[in-house]
């Protein structure tokens, strides 16, 4: 793989990466800057929305020093747009062996989502030793992946999906986590008032609790 970032650098950038989904373009870049005054510089941008690729032109523009990356992309399709778009690396809720082999010839890292052995196994195969571990509590939480890691000591993983502040560090007590992904610091009503400073005080909280 010729990647011009390493999906190491990716884990090791944050304790935790934002779970992102913008509705409305003007929010992109003053949510980025909110919780990167709370301390977290690498931001997952879910293709979910009509404005997804837009937010990553803009706040890659906007924040050059930030680490901003395309989260739901499940297609080779999709892969090509969010790079075209400035993503510096993309992450899928699962993986196709098309959008493995596909990520494997371009410049931009993808972190492929798994939920059993035999999917880590495979992606083990094709050379990808950093996954991401979804929906993770609705697939067993810290145990599973301790017990699916244990045999599998050459990957590491960002568990997303049900992560709060209640169970993160039960996560990042494991050696096999290298980050977590999660929305909790970005609330519904927060984002909806546009209250950016309660952002950044849940950003700061979560950067000290995983510490």
């Amino acid at each position: 793989m010729s990647w011009n970032l390493s999906p190491s650098d990716v884990f090791s950038a944050s304790p935790v990466v934002p779970v992102m989904v913008i509705e409305q373009l003007e929010d992109a870049v003053p949510m980025a800057q909110a919780l990167a005054a709370g301390g977290i510089n690498v931001f997952e941008i879910t293709l979910r929305t009509a404005v997804a690729l837009e937010a990553i032109t803009a706040i890659r523009k906007a924040m050059p020093k930030a680490l901003v990356g395309a989260g739901t992309v499940i297609s080779t399709h999709q892969y090509d747009q969010a790079v075209e778009a400035g993503a510096q690396f993309i992450i899928s809720p699962g993986f196709t062996p098309s959008l493995l082999a596909h990520a494997k010839t371009a410049d931009v890292p993808l972190i492929p989502g798994v939920a059993t052995p035999s999917e880590v196994i495979r992606a083990i195969e094709l050379g990808y030793s950093h996954l991401k571990f979804f929906p993770a509590s609705a697939f067993g939480g810290p145990s599973v992946l301790k017990a699916m890691a244990a045999p599998l000591p050459q990957v590491q993983f960002c568990p997303t999906g049900g992560i709060n502040p209640q169970n993160v560090n039960d996560y990042t007590a494991l050696d096999c986590v290298a980050t977590v992904g999660g929305s909790w610091m970005l609330p519904k009503d927060a984002v909806a008032a546009k209250d950016w400073n309660k952002v950044t005080l849940l950003a700061k909280e979560a950067v000290e609790l995983i510490k």
